[in-house]
């Protein structure tokens, strides 16, 4: 073995040893906690679960029920069918309202966000549209669109394509001047600079948007089926309301809060995909 390989062995050892010290060094518990945060989650969920069976069952039955009881009402939906048919009633115009305002909000931030006409020309008219209430608007968008899917979609997106034209604005002109200059530097096109720099440091602010989206999509789901045509997940609460049937009505409100926690959740998880590098930056501090 030659002097440089000794060396070289040599200063891999104190290297070597740090990191297997880092590897065998136990996690305190709240670095562990902070590593499986769906453990927090479960219990904080568990916890309120049973706060509400417990404090939920001194109280009128007509103003307020508990989990035990929402289950067996959740399971003569089920059984009955309606339920089913109710989500599948509200996903239709969810989904297609949602991908409208998704893809709509997404090219039209681009657009005011890269040309001035086009921005000093929409900018009025998405400031008035965006404070005027959508519920004030569900009579005319009913007399224009009618009460099946086409008025649904069209008060869902009214309501949740805004967030994500705003946020799509506000991410591409808040990308940092410095990296357009290293694509100058680099000759880079401006439509390389726009594919390879603005949309990947836009793409928190879209995810952003696609996350406040979603929630008022949902919203803007259930206001459309209590104005138009009574169905979905909107009319079963309708349904139960007027028979007082509160255990029954809480079925689909649960059912609700669901479909926007699996919602958000998957945003995130495409969040993380599309932007690894956001990841990695924050976890060097």
């Amino acid at each position: 073995m030659t002097a440089i390989e000794t060396r070289a062995e040599a200063a891999d050892e104190p290297a070597a040893e740090a990191a297997a010290e880092a590897v065998a060094e136990p996690l305190s518990p709240a670095q562990w906690l902070k590593r499986h945060p769906n453990v927090i989650r479960a219990v904080s969920v568990i916890a309120f679960f049973i706060f509400w069976e417990f404090a939920a069952r001194g109280m009128n039955p007509l103003f307020m029920s508990y989990p035990s009881a929402i289950y067996s009402a959740a399971i003569e939906i089920i059984e009955s069918g309606d339920l089913g048919s109710a989500m599948i009633e509200s996903a239709v115009p969810l989904f297609i309202g949602l991908a409208i305002s998704i893809v709509g909000g997404i090219l039209i931030g681009v657009l005011i966000a890269q040309f001035w006409v086009v921005e000093y020309i929409l900018d009025p008219f998405l400031n008035a549209l965006y404070a005027i209430p959508r519920v004030a608007l569900v009579p005319l968008i009913i007399l224009w669109a009618g009460l099946e899917t086409g008025g649904k979609v069209t008060i869902l997106v009214s309501i949740a394509i805004f967030p994500v034209i705003f946020n799509t604005y506000s991410g591409i002109k808040d990308v940092r001047g410095s990296l357009l200059e290293i694509g100058r530097a680099y000759c880079a096109t401006s439509l390389q600079m726009f594919v390879r720099i603005v949309i990947p440091a836009a793409i928190p602010y879209i995810m952003a948007g696609v996350r406040l989206s979603v929630g008022l999509a949902i919203i803007g789901m259930v206001v459309a089926e209590f104005f138009t045509a009574i169905s979905g997940l909107g009319g079963l609460i309708v349904k139960y309301a007027n028979s007082f049937a509160t255990a029954k009505l809480f079925v689909p409100v649960i059912m609700i809060a669901v479909l926007g926690v699996a919602l958000t959740e998957l945003v995130q998880f495409l969040e993380r995909r599309f932007s690894r590098w956001r990841i990695l930056e924050r976890e060097r501090f």
